[in-house]
């Protein structure tokens, strides 16, 4: 793969520490502190399992024996030494020996650094600007991360991505799906303009990052190859319900391929759109009408709302009443499902707050970037984001769901 090189910007404007400044000595010591002590009881821990298992004399077979050689860990606050305890086993090779959970062999860096790395080079720093750029981040004690050292990391990346993203997927059930292409102020290779995301949440409620591929966000035919490739490898079974803007060719491709799912048309970028089709002076009053629809109690008072905005706004604005009223069954759809699961399916916020920060972060580069490149930073970061994303709220709904149980204005309908 030809890796083009972004054009280096200047450097971050993060103060850089000072080598004498009091409260990161204090800082690094206490992690220091902090570490050594993890590791001792880790150490301890180990020995205790083993403390009745001796040799022919007596001898202890697990025994502790000094320190491992001295290194250094880059965290977020700069280097931090480590002499990691050592162990003496002399059970047999075939026994398994002792791996410190805490730390690993041969780590170097921390997670946060493994996440910033990705971070830093979607915001358009070279390869050869690492180094500067870190520095100024983290102060001068962040040595061990050179170019070479970068281009290493990304061709680990790129293997990761590539293995995720062919996954199989047969032991996968997702109920509701968020999905949205992402733009971000990098030019790709072959003019493929956006990342396409999709997210799913499991049976269990879990969020998961389902797919991530490049392409373009209103081509039917990029989000159909994008389900093709999603059922090839094992999802077959069709969602109950695709969250999602309006403007994406994935709901005909939805259609095509899991075509018993149900729309829910995303209601922020709904507002959006409506918004851009009236004067700025109407915007906050017709922002709020809008809220009244989507945050009503029950279908009912949404749909008497609903009409409320369109006899409102009809009139002078037609344009803003027709993008409301062209799609008032897919706006309403998450009032057939329950009111524990609302707040997520109203919107494609997992996917939005998940990219906001990196989307707003990006540089626009002089030459095109690398595809690979960017859909591999994307994956990174997004993954590091999966670790945050919290169960839905009435996850063990989910099964009733499932099971075909009927919900009106989001509570069990009996009626049936």
């Amino acid at each position: 793969m030809t890796q083009s090189t972004p054009s280096t910007p200047s450097t971050p404007s993060a103060p850089v520490p000072s080598p004498n400044d009091t409260l990161t000595e204090i800082l690094r010591s206490g992690a220091h502190d902090l570490l050594a002590t993890a590791l001792e009881a880790e150490i301890q821990a180990h020995l205790a399992v083993f403390a009745d298992q001796v040799d022919s004399e007596g001898h202890r077979l697990v025994v502790r024996n000094g320190y491992l050689p001295e290194r250094e860990i880059q965290t977020g606050i700069g280097a931090i030494a480590v002499r990691q305890p050592r162990i003496r086993d002399q059970r047999g090779d075939a026994e398994p020996r002792f791996t410190s959970k805490i730390l690993p062999p041969y780590l170097r860096r921390t997670k946060s650094m493994e996440e910033l790395l990705p971070w830093l080079y979607l915001k358009g720093i070279s390869t050869g600007g690492f180094q500067d750029a870190l520095t100024a981040l983290l102060g001068p004690d962040a040595p061990g991360l050179s170019a070479s050292t970068v281009v290493r990391l990304k061709k680990i990346w790129e293997e990761d991505y590539r293995k995720w993203s062919k996954r199989s997927l047969a032991n996968k059930r997702y109920v509701y799906l968020w999905v949205d292409g992402i733009h971000f102020n990098i030019r790709l290779e072959q003019e493929r303009s956006c990342i396409l995301v999709i997210m799913g949440a499991t049976e269990s409620g879990k969020k998961e990052l389902v797919a991530v591929q490049d392409g373009f966000r209103e081509s039917e035919q990029s989000w159909r190859e994008m389900l093709l490739d999603l059922k090839a490898r094992g999802l077959t079974t069709a969602p109950e319900l695709a969250v999602g803007d309006g403007a994406l060719g994935f709901w005909k491709a939805l259609a095509k391929e899991y075509s018993t799912t149900k729309v829910q048309r995303c209601w922020v970028h709904k507002t959006v759109n409506i918004l851009n089709n009236l004067p700025k002076k109407l915007q906050p009053k017709a922002k709020d009408s809008l809220h009244q629809i989507w945050m009503a109690e029950t279908s009912e008072e949404a749909g008497k709302a609903f009409d409320l905005f369109i006899h409102s706004y009809e009139a002078k604005y037609p344009k803003a009443a027709s993008c409301l009223a062209k799609d008032r069954d897919a706006l309403l759809a998450f009032y057939d499902f329950p009111a524990e699961h609302w707040i997520h399916l109203r919107t494609t916020n997992p996917i939005e707050s998940t990219f906001a920060t990196v989307r707003l972060r990006t540089k626009r580069t002089k030459g095109a970037g690398s595809r690979m490149a960017c859909l591999t930073m994307v994956f990174q970061l997004a993954l590091s984001a999966e670790k945050r994303w919290r169960k839905l709220n009435g996850h063990q709904l989910l099964a009733e769901v499932i099971d075909g149980v009927q919900f009106k204005d989001g509570i069990r309908s009996y009626a049936a």
